[in-house]
């Protein structure tokens, strides 16, 4: 399905100058290569774009200036990521950031003629801060793990947890941009109203069943014209990249505001994303079949085709800790609470652009999908507190003896994300942090 194919880029034996590059278990190797938008710490410089390799960021405006780079396509380009977002870049299309990658990946090579200068364009990530990689305009969450909604399901509905249109189509609904936040930044315990099943009205005050769900996120670049759908075998096309994703939920405000229309308050307050964002090309290494159980309907043909069956789905490795207020104060790591896979989503990235799309709804360069709560099969798989804890009825045990039902104040949520097989490099996805702060 990947519009690309395995090139020198992946080769598993590159190295980088960038010697923190070539560290087993780096996120950040010179076969990933992942876009930011960062400046240096305590500065009031304008964000530019960044490229992750090993522990530093290359500065993709001090790239431009350096005239490392002197043939006017590439730099055409790296004006375009020189800019305060990446929505230009984005829009450009997959010919030019496969071939920023490229010359990127060649200057940034072990034995390399640009060391000495762009030695110069590095800033260690210590003392980088980091804000969206673009203006989100429109985001859809997907419901994409059949895992995780069979789960859900059975809680409201034990004898028939999925809907019937559940194995038709990708489920989704439109969610609020403006509260999608980078990593670092602290989430704020919403209020609303909630009605527990013993009251007669309802009452408002902060949410009491705060959980996050681990997603992955999906950047649209080129858009498509509206009322034009994107056909299902062009769709990887349209997609920039991914990321981490984090779409925390207000369980009791949403339980008693989401019938008729769905996800309101309970979702719009606070999203977390990773900063980087790693590009369909370097996943290459990591697609893998897609497939769907005969018993199961098959999609009609406009979400089904030989090349969606044969790389559609992504090996990409998920996994969520949780670090309590005492843990932090004890200095004991984060609890890995559990881990999944990419791969078990029950549709596509490329279905997910097909439907979206199929009505003629028109995606633009920045526009933001999330997978919906990635869960496994088994019970270590679970991609929130929601299914952990079966609605609560069962508190999860930590590891220092705190035991959580969901999530309390001043408690920090840890996604992470990696590809890693034999033969290939391994690519990391970073992490996305939030602590958990009082409602205001």
């Amino acid at each position: 399905m990947s519009l690309y194919k395995l090139n020198e880029t992946h080769d598993p034996d590159l190295t980088s100058w960038v010697s923190s590059a070539n560290e087993p278990g780096n996120d950040f190797p010179v076969q990933n290569l992942p876009f930011s938008e960062f400046r240096r710490c305590q500065t009031d410089k304008a964000f530019r774009g960044g490229v992750a390799i090993g522990e530093q960021v290359l500065d993709l405006r001090a790239v431009l200036d350096s005239d490392v780079f002197d043939d006017g396509a590439t730099k055409a380009i790296l004006q375009a990521c020189a800019e305060p977002t990446l929505n230009r870049f984005m829009g450009m299309g997959s010919e030019a950031w496969s071939s920023l990658r490229l010359a990127l990946s060649r200057a940034l090579r072990s034995g390399s003629g640009s060391e000495s200068v762009l030695r110069d364009c590095l800033v260690p990530m210590a003392e980088a801060e980091f804000t969206l990689p673009c203006v989100i305009g429109d985001y859809t969450d997907f419901y994409t793990s059949i895992h995780h909604a069979t789960n859900v399901g059975k809680l409201f509905r034990p004898d028939n947890p999925l809907l019937p249109n559940y194995k038709w189509l990708p489920i989704g609904y439109h969610g609020r941009s403006s509260s999608i936040n980078i990593s670092g930044k602290k989430v704020i315990r919403p209020r609303g109203q909630t009605k527990a099943p013993d009251q007669d009205v309802p009452i408002l005050g902060p949410c009491k069943r705060l959980d996050y769900e681990l997603e992955v996120g999906i950047y649209i670049g080129p858009g498509n014209e509206l009322g034009q759908a994107v056909e299902l075998d062009a769709a990887e096309q349209h997609v920039f990249g991914y990321c981490l994703f984090n779409d925390w939920s207000a369980r009791d405000i949403q339980a008693w505001e989401y019938v008729p229309l769905g996800p309101f308050l309970g979702k719009s307050f606070a999203s977390t994303v990773s900063p980087w964002v790693v590009t369909s090309e370097a996943l290459v290494p990591y697609r893998t079949a897609w497939t769907r159980d005969e018993s199961d309907p098959q999609p009609l043909d406009y979400l089904e085709s030989e090349k969606n069956r044969e790389s559609g789905a992504i090996d990409l490795k998920l996994q969520v800790y949780l670090q309590t207020e005492s843990m932090q104060q004890s200095r004991t790591a984060p609890m890995l609470l559990s881990e999944s896979s990419f791969a078990y989503s029950y549709w596509t990235v490329a279905q997910m652009v097909a439907h979206h799309s199929v009505n003629g709804c028109n995606l633009r360069p920045g526009d933001f999908f999330g997978s919906g709560t990635q869960s496994g099969p088994g019970k270590g798989e679970l991609g929130s507190l929601l299914e952990l804890s079966e609605g609560g009825k069962h508190p999860v045990e930590l590891d220092n003896g705190e035991k959580r039902t969901f999530l309390e104040d001043g408690d920090t949520v840890i996604l992470s994300g990696y590809c890693e097989k034999q033969g290939a490099a391994r690519v990391g996805f970073g992490q996305a942090v939030a602590k958990i702060a009082p409602a205001s």
